[in-house]
This record gives structure tokens, sequence and C-alpha cells, in this order.
């Protein structure tokens, strides 16, 4: 058993945990960076645009994709010396819980607002979230150095939402610097110190996870009450696991080693487990010796919500594939996947993911870290089917949907979406959502320009192509956020498409009945134009069970065999024609379609 040390620190009041929320390209990454500078905790020769953000897919796309907490030192204007923990959260939708379980380890959060767009949607599901979690918020503007803000109206719209005085709103440019110091400043004045006893048995909240070769799964920590030393055993509250802490410290670009980590401090414990699925972000850390009574409350197991097929163009290339999904679900345990064959694709896997941005990200890490070339096929969502057996299946992929004799009834995922947008877009926003099933539940001005509305939309529309719509319909000035709700039962069927009579496993996909016809005709017609013709002709049908819904074909390359015959008898040439006949006929029987990569993912492209 690991020897024991004393806290000699006394009270965590000269210590800050506080984290930064804003809508995507608000200037959250900027801003951690020119707080960086300003504390000194990177010199100039380590400091780059972005510097939390280790993807490259994250500076690129110019969103933060995995959590990234750091520590800094800072001398307040009164003399005094604070050690200040930032967690830089993810900024996107899909990765809400991560957000949540950050916010937990916090007693503070500024909140950043783009001086030029607003308030966003994302903005006011992060606040309010940040609420729930009695977090002291410190609204800020950022960008006031561009010629296109207004800090006066995006200030009147933050003082309608949060209630607070105009002087309370800190005005900065993350680009330039300007008024950094003063956030840090407002961080020591309004956010409260860490509190929890450092006697107590140890209870700490695992908000991130990553894997690392030489040491195994490294959970990412916020001590609520104990302490914890090196060697010491720790027991995980909800998945049961034990393991001895290896290694602990606290984060500055890199990992710091420490003896002793207590209440108050973020940090991390280097676990030796070689699967990161069984440091679940949300669980509890105790001492297994010394075990505390109950779990910090908040913790949900991560849940796939969309799901995709994953196939090698190359089928010599399945094994580099499936080692790859291997190696990238060592550092996200939310990525799930498992084999699956398609008769059109051959060999690959089906993956589940957090949301769209999530799949959008991993089908482009496996692209080029791993130099594959892969097909995905459509996104789906989780049905609950259950069969008139009484038995209840859980249905992510549409091939292996009952038929329509056996199913009782099927429900599917509903989401909550919020909306912001100008008011001049009310009428397109709400048509496009009623027209994808959705039902209006909010409407409310957030001010003179811009309005918030809310929906009740099926998750299987919104992972189509209702964000993109949402943006062509407001010429790009909508912003989106959604949360998962239920799942609700919904008159819905498999529709399959079959090409020469034969189905398509990979283009088959589940629909409301009342759509099922609009979408097959779509769907035949843009297939038609993307198989090229045969020597036979190619008949494309969209089919419920047994009941063709739309039909189209690809004409055949026809030979005039009747070139030669210049007069005569007719049956002559209908000698030559009937002789021509039989031969496609044969063809058609032995001959094979070979279907294009284009042609899977044009139900994606299929005007709704």
């Amino acid at each position: 058993m690991a020897v024991h040390f004393l806290k000699t620190t006394g009270a965590m009041k000269d210590f800050r945990n506080f984290c930064i929320i804003a809508h995507i390209d608000h200037g959250k990454s900027t801003l951690a960076d020119r707080m960086l500078e300003v504390t000194g905790t990177l010199d100039r020769n380590q400091m780059q645009e972005q510097v939390l953000d280790s993807m490259d897919l994250e500076k690129e796309r110019g969103i933060t994709i995995k959590s990234h907490p750091i520590r800094m030192n800072f001398d307040s204007a009164s003399g005094a010396k604070f050690v200040l923990n930032l967690i830089d959260t993810p900024g996107h939708v899909d990765f809400h819980y991560e957000v949540s379980r950050s916010l937990a380890a916090c007693e503070g959060a500024i909140l950043v607002v783009d001086a030029v767009q607003g308030i966003q949607a994302q903005t006011i599901n992060n606040l309010y979230l940040a609420m729930e979690h009695d977090l002291e918020i410190i609204p800020v503007i950022n960008k006031i150095d561009l010629p296109a803000a207004r800090p006066e109206y995006v200030t009147e719209q933050i003082v309608d939402l949060l209630g607070c005085e105009p002087e309370e709103i800190l005005h900065v440019s993350a680009k330039t610097g300007e008024g950094v110091p003063e956030i840090l400043e407002a961080v020591i004045e309004r956010v409260p110190a860490p509190e929890g006893n450092s006697d107590a048995p140890l209870k700490a909240l695992i908000f991130d996870s990553i894997f690392d070769p030489f040491v195994g799964a490294i959970a990412y920590v916020r001590i609520m009450q104990g302490a914890i030393n090196k060697g010491d055993m720790i027991h995980l509250m909800q998945s049961g696991m034990e393991h001895e802490a290896n290694e602990i410290g606290w984060f500055r670009l890199t990992r710091v080693k420490k003896k002793i980590l207590s209440a108050g401090e973020v940090g991390y414990i280097a676990t030796g487990a070689k699967d990161v699925r069984h440091i679940r972000v949300g669980d509890t850390v105790t001492l297994a010796d010394n075990k505390c009574i109950e779990p910090l409350k908040g913790y949900v197991e991560a849940k796939p919500m969309v799901f995709s097929g994953f196939y090698p163009v190359d089928n010599d290339q399945y094994n580099d594939l499936q080692d790859a999904l291997t190696k990238i679900q060592l550092n996200d345990a939310s990525l799930t996947w498992e084999k699956e064959k398609s008769a059109a694709l051959g060999f690959g896997f089906r993956c589940g993911f957090l949301g769209l941005l999530h799949m959008e990200i991993m089908q482009e890490r496996l692209e080029r870290e791993y130099d594959l070339n892969l097909i995905a096929t459509l996104p789906n969502v989780e049905y609950e089917v259950t069969k008139k057996t009484g038995e209840t299946l859980l249905v992510e992929n549409p091939a292996l949907m009952p038929t329509p004799s056996e199913v009782e009834v099927v429900r599917e995922p509903f989401v909550k979406a919020s909306v912001i947008t100008p008011a001049e877009y009310i009428g397109p926003v709400i048509k496009i959502s009623l027209d994808r099933r959705g039902t209006q539940r909010k409407m409310e001005y957030i001010d003179t320009e811009r309005v918030n509305l809310e929906f009740d939309i099926p998750l299987s529309e919104l992972v189509v192509d209702y964000y993109d719509k949402l943006k062509s319909v407001t010429k790009g000035y909508a912003s989106l956020d959604y949360e998962y709700i239920e799942h609700r039962a919904g008159d819905l069927i498999k529709l399959d498409i079959l090409i020469n009579g034969d189905p398509v496993d990979a283009l088959a996909c589940i629909t409301h009945r009342s759509s099922a016809h609009d979408w097959g005709l779509e769907l035949c017609r843009k297939l038609k134009e993307l198989i090229p013709r045969q020597m036979f002709q190619v008949a494309i049908q969209a089919s419920i069970g047994s009941k063709v819904v739309a039909r189209t074909s690809v004409k055949a390359f026809r030979k005039n065999v009747t070139a030669k015959c210049y007069g005569g008898d007719i049956s002559r040439k209908r000698k030559l024609l009937e002789k021509q006949k039989a031969g496609k006929k044969r063809m058609k029987q032995i001959g094979s379609v070979e279907i294009p990569q284009e042609a899977f993912m044009a139900v994606l492209k299929v005007e709704r």
C-alpha cells in the first residue's frame, strides 16, 4: 500500500477552476491562446495558433473536438498569486455530454459571444447547461476589433439573456489580446474558490480520458474531495474496475508528474488500463481501501446516436481499416463498431457515432491518418422495433429491419431542435421543419431582429440534409442546436432498392410511409443517372415489402441489327429483332450490374 502524503497547502483559496463556452467560431480557442501568453504558461517558441487544439482537423475546421485542460499561474493586480485551471471544452452539439461533465468540474464559465454574429443557438444551450451546474457566468464580447463589430447591440442581447448589468460584460479582442488580463482578473474576483475536504474519502470526477501507449488509459479528473497519491489503488464506481494510479499529476502543455492531488485540483491519473472504454466520462474515482459512499451525480453512459457503414473501396484494405478503427477507439470510447457484410459493398464495419459531425471527423481521420479510401453509407439512427411476438429489437441497420408483416410498432428517436434565425426567414425555417415531420413548440424574439424557434423533430430527418437546407434558406445566418428527447412511435417502413430484381442492402433506408413513394421515386431517378448503361435493360425499383412503389429503367445499348435490310419482307427484320431480344434476355440472366461508388451516396443528394 502506498504511503499517504499530508496536504500542506491549506485551503484552496488561491485556486480557480473555469471553462470557456461559446458557439462554433466565436473565438474560444484563440482566447485560450492569449491567456496562455498573458500568464506566461508557454514561451514565444512554444506558442502557435489554437495551441490547445492538437489535431489538424480542429485547426482547419475552427472547432474543438477533444477537451484540453491546462494549468496557469497568474499574478493578480493586487500582487496575490493564483493557480488557474482552464478546461477547454468541445464546442459542438455532438459532444453535449462531454461539455456537461467538463462544466461539472468547474466553478465558473466564461461565456464568449461574437461581436458581429451575436448570440447563437449553442450559446444559449451551453449557457443553460452552465446554469444547471450553478456556475458563475462571466459574459465576454469578443472580436471588438472587427470593422463590422456591434458591441452595443450584442450587449443588449446578453443583458436580456442573463439579466446582468452592462458593466459586467467584458469587451475583448482575442486576436490582439486587448482585454484578456481583465478577464483573468474577473475570474479571480467573481469565480468562487473550489471547496472540498482533503481528509474525506477520495471522490473525483472523470471529465475526459485518452490512451497513451506507454502508460495505458489516462483519466482527466477533478478532485471533489479527499486526496490521491501515486501508487494508490483506485476504484471506479460505475464500471466497478480497479487500477493502480501508476502516475498522477496536472497539465501544462504536457503532463507534469506529482506525488499527490488534493481536493479542488484538476489533474490526471494514469491507470495502466489497456482499454479506454473502462475509463468512462462522468464516472467517479475513489480509493479501493477507503471508498466514498455515493458516486457523483450526472453519470450517463455514452450512447451512439448515428450509425453508418464504413467499407474500404479496395477489399485489400479491410484489415487496415479494422486496425485503424481499433487504434482510434483507444482515444475515443464513444466510437463503436462491429463487422458487417454487404452484398453490394463486401466486407466492412457498422460504426456508431455521437452525431453527424463526429461521423465526418472519424471518416476524415481514417482517410488522412491511415491512408484509407472509404465508402460511407447513408447515416441512420437507432430504431426500437416491437415485433408481433412481443420481442423488442434495436435496429440501426435498415437491412436488418423485420418484414412489415412481423412488425407491431416502430419507435424512432426525437430531438428538440433550437434554431436561431433572422426574423425575415421565419417562414422558410418553419416550412422546412414541418416538411421533415417537425412540430413547432416555441417561438420567441431574442430582439427585434432575431428569433429563437424550437421544434420536436425526428433525428433521422435531421441527420440527412436538414442543416444544409437550413443554411440555404437563411443564407447562412441561422444556427442550430439539438438534444435527444425520447423514442416515439411512428408509421415507419423499410424502403428497399432493387437493381434487376435483387435488393441492394447498402441503399435500403427506413422512412415514413407518407414520404416513401416520393423518396423512392426520386432515389430511382438519381440512380438512373449514376448507373452506367449495359448491353441489357437495367430495372431500378423501390419497394415496401413485396409492393413496388416506384420504378425506372436504364435503357440498354442497342445495335441496329436491321441496318443491312434494304426493303424485302418484314419477316426478315422481325427475325433479326427477335434474335437480338433473345440474346439480351440471356445476357440479363447471366450479366451483373456494376454499381459505381457515387450511387451509394445518391441518397444524400436526393431533393426532399
